[in-house]
């Protein structure tokens, strides 16, 4: 049966500290309750906005198996904007990130769903395609069936959040047979790191239960193998789909930054300001309809 209370706790996975090699581990929880109805939700998402997917064969040849992503699911689903919005969730990101001055807003939300038979995905950085400034970037993943190495888990690489600017990748190139190891190997050559594709250490979420989280650092380069839980036992209808949702957080007192004009992605949330008020890009507020603040110092009870 399914763990209630406080047995449903799992573990926190913290990656890319400043401090020390990224793996630090902490206490976190994550109401069985929500789990349960977001995994059933997540089967069929209401609302939110679909992107292109990831396509491959599955091993019989004949199917193709999608990656689903869907982005923002939690201005649709009062389900997913009750758990994204978790004051709880916020006040351990601002911990991690050290943003407890300041506090933390959500940028974005998204629900992935990588079935049987799936491609990987590739390695890449989430921070470069948030416009803000300041540019911190906190991820949190919260896996909504139980993450087997055959499903294909995220993959951190340990240390990477220090290697500066690299190779950020490009949508267009998340969907890789090869694994999506070449612009992760760009990556470290650049940072000075020797021989890459023999030295680089990667920390695998796999053993991650249902309902467990893991959070990253923005810079941190990370991806996925593809789901190959159906390979060798009766095809792609005998594996198991691997679920989760993908949470990105930025500092509480971020502004848009002049490329997010540009952005057709951003640009939506500033240029309406910019055209009709004449306002300078860094002078239009971040909106906290589409923007929520999720947790702030005034929010803290002790």
């Amino acid at each position: 049966g399914g763990r209630k209370g406080g047995e449903g706790r799992q573990r926190l996975f913290r990656f890319g500290d400043d401090d020390d090699d990224g793996d630090d581990l902490n206490d976190a929880v994550v109401a069985e309750r929500r789990r349960n109805k977001t995994n059933k939700s997540s089967k069929g998402g209401k609302g939110g906005k679909k992107s292109k997917n990831g396509k491959a064969k599955t091993d019989n040849g004949n199917k193709k198996a999608k990656v689903l992503q869907i982005v923002n699911v939690s201005k649709s689903d009062a389900l997913f904007r009750s758990l994204v919005t978790s004051e709880a969730l916020g006040r351990a990101v601002c911990e991690f990130a050290g943003w407890t001055g300041v506090g933390t807003r959500l940028a974005q939300d998204q629900v992935w769903a990588k079935p049987p038979g799936a491609p990987p995905l590739a390695y890449h950085r989430d921070s470069p395609y948030f416009m803000f400034d300041p540019p911190h970037v906190v991820t949190v993943w919260i896996a909504l069936d139980d993450m087997t190495p055959d499903v294909g888990p995220l993959r951190y690489v340990k240390g990477s959040h220090l290697w500066g600017e690299g190779r950020v990748g490009s949508a267009g190139k998340f969907f890789q047979s090869d694994g999506g190891t070449g612009l992760l190997h760009s990556a470290a050559r650049r940072a000075g790191i020797d021989d890459p594709e023999s030295t680089l250490e990667v920390v695998s979420t796999a053993g991650l239960g249902r309902g467990g989280l893991s959070i990253h650092d923005g810079r941190t380069w990370h991806g996925s193998g593809g789901n190959v839980s159906g390979e060798g036992n009766g095809g792609s209808s005998c594996g198991r789909p691997r679920r989760g949702i993908g949470l990105h957080f930025v500092p509480a007192n971020v502004r848009f930054t002049e490329d997010a004009s540009k952005s057709r992605l951003w640009g939506r949330y500033v240029k309406g300001a910019m055209e009709e008020e004449g306002r300078n890009v860094r002078d239009v507020e971040v909106p906290e309809e589409d923007f929520p603040v999720v947790w702030k110092p005034s929010s803290s009870s002790s």
